[in-house]
């Protein structure tokens, strides 16, 4: 349980949503912070809602609120306020008190961009740092530093835009004699599945990556397991704390953006059916995967955990994990003891407890 003074830190402290972005998961965005601002009401917090539109400017007022009542009603009470940019609404805060909730997936959000702002105007924030987010958004760098460290990532090969326009052919070759079939292709810095491909012969890997590179520079290629999808939340800093693992049984082939937010016939088993063993390595790795990292505040594990070896796989972790309805994050939480209200000013107090931190730091010698 958290404490009396806890909930005092609710009364005075506004908090400011950022929600929207420049990524295709823009509209994403908006399920997940429709939860996130109804939650901090019902917590006690004066709430602030910042949209950014898709060229990176201010959304009006008007149209974020709408964006929001797409998904579920907004107490009257909160604030969206009008700016010229949304970064000089920013610079207006006081970092006394003020904390900023970025709720904005993909790049130029959860990739360290906003979070170097935020730094910068010196403003206490939900999640992970600017390295972190940074690692935490691009496939390629996290699996590195994962694979460095020993933990168990799947093998991939990586390609970038130029390179495949010369060797197209090569690449996909490559492919086909690493893997075989079936493959992934995805994006290397994008979530919610946007851009992904399964491919189950050659003839369909070259559309695939040529989708991919519609949403990065960088793409990669996985085998394709036959696997169950389980995730984890992790919410803390230096010591984090691990929740129950979450299953999803997916309505498609694989968990698709179709199957996450246009369907409603994929399954969530919360707990996971999970023998115990296979429990606790898990959750261990999680928090293994949360430290190595140096991640703060909030992240979403996914594992894959192969059916014909019975192996556990680091699929990917998620800086700035999904708060919609359907939401592994928040789910799995109020399943191990902890309800959105509290779970919401946990994530305040983390913001500010490293905001604290980082002023200790010395810059001067």
């Amino acid at each position: 349980m958290l404490s009396s003074a806890h909930d005092g830190e609710c009364r005075g402290t506004k908090i400011v949503v950022l929600c929207g972005g420049r990524s295709a998961e823009h509209e994403i965005s908006f399920l997940s912070a429709a939860y996130v601002v109804n939650t901090l009401r019902v917590a006690g917090f004066d709430v602030a809602v910042l949209g950014i539109e898709r060229t990176g400017a201010t959304m009006e007022p008007v149209r974020v609120r709408q964006a929001l009542l797409q998904s579920e009603s907004v107490p009257p009470e909160v604030e969206f306020p009008g700016a010229d940019h949304w970064i000089t609404y920013l610079l207006g805060l006081s970092p006394a008190e003020a904390v900023v909730f970025p709720v904005l997936h993909g790049p130029y959000g959860e990739d360290g961009t906003v979070q170097g702002v935020l730094e910068i105007l010196g403003l206490p924030y939900v999640g992970a740092g600017v390295g972190a987010s940074a690692v935490g958004m691009n496939k390629l760098y996290c699996k590195g530093i994962l694979q460095s460290a020993g933990l168990p990532v799947l093998p991939w090969l990586a390609c970038r835009r130029e390179d495949w326009r010369v060797k197209a052919a090569g690449f996909a070759a490559a492919v086909e004699q690493r893997f075989g079939f079936p493959v992934f292709v995805k994006p290397a810095n994008l979530g919610s599945s946007v851009g992904v491909s399964r491919c189950t012969s050659f003839d369909e890997i070259d559309r695939a990556v040529r989708q991919a590179f519609e949403y990065d520079e960088w793409i990669l290629a996985e085998p394709g397991l036959t696997a169950r999808e389980i995730e984890v939340s992790v919410l803390g800093g230096a010591s984090p704390r691990v929740s129950v693992p979450g299953e999803i049984v997916p309505g498609d082939v694989f968990y698709s953006y179709e199957a996450k937010y246009l369907r409603n016939d994929s399954k969530l088993l919360i707990p996971a059916p999970l023998e115990t063993g296979q429990t606790a390595e898990i959750r261990r790795l999680a928090g293994e995967v949360f430290r190595v990292l140096q991640l703060d505040g909030m992240a979403r594990i996914d594992f894959l955990l192969d059916r014909q070896e019975n192996r556990i796989w680091i699929n990917e972790p998620n800086t700035i994990p999904g708060f919609t309805k359907i939401s592994m994050f928040p789910k799995l939480w109020e399943a191990s003891g902890l309800g959105g209200v509290e779970l919401v000013k946990e994530l305040i107090r983390l913001a500010r407890y490293r905001r604290r931190s980082r002023n200790q730091l010395r810059c001067s010698r």
